[in-house]
């Protein structure tokens, strides 16, 4: 089969490299790809949002199946276009990726279907805003509504900083329209836990847990970033937990879903925040997340592409769903002075893999033949191992054998998930 993946970052690599091991797979195009890509892809400059673009060029190229990944195209409706234009798809429609296009939309259907939650308060005016802030109990979260590269949600400990939010998001509009309507949001504490899972909206069969590390500097400071690594399994998601979600969470949303008329296949995130009164929705994401993506499906022992086409069939099964009893992590060598200002053009040297290595590239292109810098968040050393300790030495091992000038790396990706193993 001939293979269409919409999207070009290492999310989008990862997919790529597990689609290509699958026995049914023929030519995968990348859309647009990066640099990193093209050596297991045929990349062509189509942006992601491109939907008019997407469609031409899947039925120029006879295209069997295609894979959406990012979350634009799917808000915007490019899964619709494509099966309208005969090339069945993985991926939500317009009216089910609304779940992450939309976070009043997704709080609402959690109030409606008691889904756990945080408390929240929606607001379309600035002044009303800032009035309900005045009396708020802090810290709060304020969020945009609409989709904000994983930027629109500000954690604020006082009014001052709570207004500054409301000014960016409603009045500058650094977020576009994103920002026209947000949501003020009590502040959960606990533990944070990223599920991805696979749905034909019927069966919901959940992936490897996964933690992710979103701040820019050890320690979990500095700036938030699209992630800096990952770590999966997540120890603080135990069998008990992992239960309860599927009975409280994971189950009714899909059955809200339907409810609302808004069937959901694809893969669904879900955003868990393990509270002292249990596990609730901090976010949902109608794709696979990123990083997570890059240490969730080095341990996936099953062929991606049957489960993709089950998924579109609505005829997804346990039996297809199957994963090692690994660890593996992900450490993202990013651009120095990211997420803010970064210089780019960098020539990058990477270093052969061993068995249980990947290096996924996110922000890289090609140059002369040469694959050099191009974004802030460059690339990501994955490593797979029986223990989630060897994984992650084996993964600073290799982030350690490339080279790039003004390459920056956290250096404690896992160390949080190696406490809580210990009991620390």
């Amino acid at each position: 089969m001939d293979i269409l993946v919409v999207g070009g970052g290492g999310r989008e690599h990862a997919v790529i490299k597990a689609l290509k091991a699958s026995r049914r797979a023929g030519k995968i195009y990348a859309l647009p790809g990066n640099g990193g890509i093209a050596a297991d892809a045929e990349c062509v400059p189509i942006k992601a949002t491109d939907i008019a673009g997407i469609v031409e060029f899947a039925r120029a190229k006879n295209v069997d199946f295609a894979v959406v990944t990012p979350d634009d195209p799917l808000v915007l409706g490019c899964v619709d276009a494509l099966e309208l234009a005969g090339v069945p798809c993985f991926g939500p429609t317009k009216d089910a990726a609304i779940i992450e296009g939309s976070k009043v939309f997704s709080k609402n259907l959690m109030k409606k279907y008691g889904i756990p939650t945080a408390a929240s308060e929606t607001f379309t005016s600035a002044e009303e805003a800032l009035a309900y802030l005045k009396a708020a109990s802090y810290p709060v979260v304020i969020k945009a509504d609409g989709l904000a590269l994983g930027k629109g949600a500000v954690i604020v400990e006082n009014y001052e900083q709570a207004a500054a939010a409301v000014d960016d998001m409603m009045v500058r509009h650094v977020f576009g329209a994103s920002g026209d309507r947000i949501l003020v949001e009590e502040f959960l504490e606990g533990p944070e836990v990223s599920v991805l899972s696979f749905t034909d909206g019927k069966t919901v069969i959940p992936m490897i847990s996964s933690m992710d590390h979103k701040r820019a500097e050890d320690g979990d400071k500095g700036l938030n970033t699209g992630g800096m690594g990952t770590v999966a399994p997540n120890p603080y998601y135990t069998p008990e937990i992992a239960a309860e979600c599927m009975e409280k969470i994971f189950l009714p949303t899909i059955q809200a879903m339907n409810a609302e008329g808004r069937t959901f296949k694809g893969c669904l995130y879900f955003g868990l925040m393990l509270t002292k009164d249990g596990p609730k929705v901090i976010e949902y994401n109608c794709r696979f997340g990123d990083p997570e993506t890059q240490v969730v499906l080095p341990l996936l022992k099953s062929d991606l592409l049957e489960i993709m086409l089950a998924v579109r069939g609505g005829m997804l099964r346990e039996e297809l769903v199957r994963f090692s009893e690994g660890a593996a992590c992900c450490v993202v060598l990013a651009s120095r002075g990211y997420p803010k200002k970064y210089d780019t053009g960098f020539e990058i040297t990477l270093p052969e893999t061993e068995r249980g290595e990947e290096i996924y590239v996110a922000g890289a292109k090609l140059e002369c033949g040469k694959l050099v810098t191009s974004g802030g968040r460059v690339l990501g050393a994955v490593a797979t191992a029986d223990t989630l300790e060897e994984a992650i030495e084996r993964a600073y091992a290799l982030a350690d054998k490339i080279t790039f000038e003004n390459a920056y790396m956290r250096r404690d990706i896992g160390k949080r998930a190696l406490a809580a193993l210990k009991g620390v």
